[in-house]
């Protein structure tokens, strides 16, 4: 309890304090802590995964936690971090999007014991709100002057920001208000796109507790890469935390991929290993950076920890099969996942030659004998020699593909 201030800190994962030594005063002692997350997507992803691993810090060392699902504010949008305004979703679809956020959330807080963790919805407590009540119980402590001077919404006013989403950060200050009130809780966490919002609430328990009330905000750091462009984006988008819109597969690469400036200080961003064993991870890393020391064991607990060992285990599994050549042993979905963006048609029937013309893997009959002749072909795991091999479902794997591989990284897929 007296140290996750200090290892918060550590960690790199604290940007901003309300007030830091009352923030550090709050956690010194078991407190209610709360963070709010939008169910604008479906799925959440990695940057919010930061959000939900400094829940499960403060949980651990003995902090009550309230996460909260904004099904209320996600049918306003939050302007944050947004240059125009959203497209209203549905109530059929938010609700959709809610159940499938709070069962995400379920599967990493601790929410056994109402005493270590709730999860709720803030739509329970405004949508029964009538207009009149919105207006005359908090819109009054909101002065125009001071809901435009939040930089949320000043970077919005020359594009326009309609009158629904100017009044968000009121909506999430009653969330604050009302768990202030009803549930003891004293700190709101989020990212640091977030700090006006965060701060509106502050403000609105002072005007109505008074200016000794007991709540403090603090935000997180933004995570990003080490050129300074956002974190977690691939080439084909968010990475998010639904296995079947990212892999763990997909996550596995994505950090085993990253660069040796960014390795290091994710495995403190997130991670659960210590700060011991990542400094020594650290001085192994450093000492044979070809190793990949980091990278391995970033990709591995990031993994594991989000979609489970046995999966963790299975993306290493994944890896070696094509840096080794023994891709027979992959299931239908492994190939996909590996080498479904490379696939390209092709009739049973076909000849080792045509074959490779086929998915890419030689420009010519010529070229494609060279490569059979010199030994650099392989298909399904077994090297080929036969330039007049006929390749039918039988020769496929699970009757279907045909996992070409030329030298050591080149891989190539057709598909009956």
């Amino acid at each position: 309890m007296d140290n996750i201030y200090e290892e918060l800190k550590a960690r790199g994962l604290i940007e901003q304090f309300s007030n830091e030594e009352k923030v550090k005063e709050l956690l010194s002692t078991p407190t209610a802590i709360y963070c709010g997350f939008d169910p604008s997507a479906a799925s959440m992803h990695l940057g919010n995964y930061v959000m939900i691993s400094l829940l499960m810090r403060l949980q651990k060392a003995g902090h009550k936690i309230i996460a909260v699902v904004g099904g209320a504010t996600g049918m306003i949008g939050d302007p944050s971090g947004k240059s125009k305004e959203r497209n209203l979703q549905t109530k059929e679809k938010l609700f959709a999007n809610t159940e499938s956020i709070r069962r995400q959330l379920e599967r990493f807080l601790d929410l056994s014991d109402p005493n270590k963790g709730e999860l709720l919805n803030n739509y329970d407590w405004i949508a029964p709100m009538s207009v009149l009540d919105f207006l005359r119980d908090y819109g009054k402590f909101f002065p125009i002057n001071y809901m435009l001077s939040k930089e949320i919404v000043a970077s919005r006013l020359e594009a326009g920001i309609s009158f629904t989403e100017f009044t968000y950060q009121i909506l999430q200050s009653i969330d604050f208000y009302l768990l202030n009130r009803d549930k003891g809780v004293s700190i709101q966490i989020g990212g640091n796109d977030q700090w006006g919002n965060l701060t509106s609430g502050l403000e609105l328990i002072r005007k109505l507790n008074g200016e000794n009330a007991k709540a403090e905000v603090m935000t997180a750091h933004l995570i990003t890469r080490s050129d300074g462009k956002k974190f977690g984006k691939s080439e084909d988008g968010a990475l998010f935390l639904d296995p079947e819109l990212t892999s763990p597969y997909q996550l596995y690469q994505y950090f085993i991929n990253c660069p040796d400036d960014d390795a290091v200080r994710y495995l403190k961003v997130f991670t659960f290993l210590s700060l011991e064993e990542i400094a020594e991870i650290e001085k192994e890393h450093l000492a044979n950076p070809g190793a990949r020391i980091a990278q391995k064991k970033l990709a591995y607990e990031v993994t594991k920890d989000i979609h489970g060992e046995k999966e963790a285990n299975h993306a290493i599994e994944m890896s070696n099969a094509l840096f080794n050549g023994n891709v027979a042993g992959l299931g239908e979905k492994d190939i996909e996942i590996l080498l479904g963006s490379l696939k390209k048609k092709v009739e049973p029937g076909i000849s080792l030659v045509d074959l490779l013309i086929a998915v890419g893997a030689a420009p010519s009959k010529t070229q494609a004998r060279t490569f059979v002749s010199q030994g650099s072909v392989s298909v399904n795991g077994e090297k080929a020699t036969d330039p007049a091999k006929v390749y039918g479902e039988n020769e496929a794997l699970h009757g279907k593909y045909l996992i070409v591989r030329r030298g050591k990284k080149n891989y190539y897929l057709g598909a009956f």
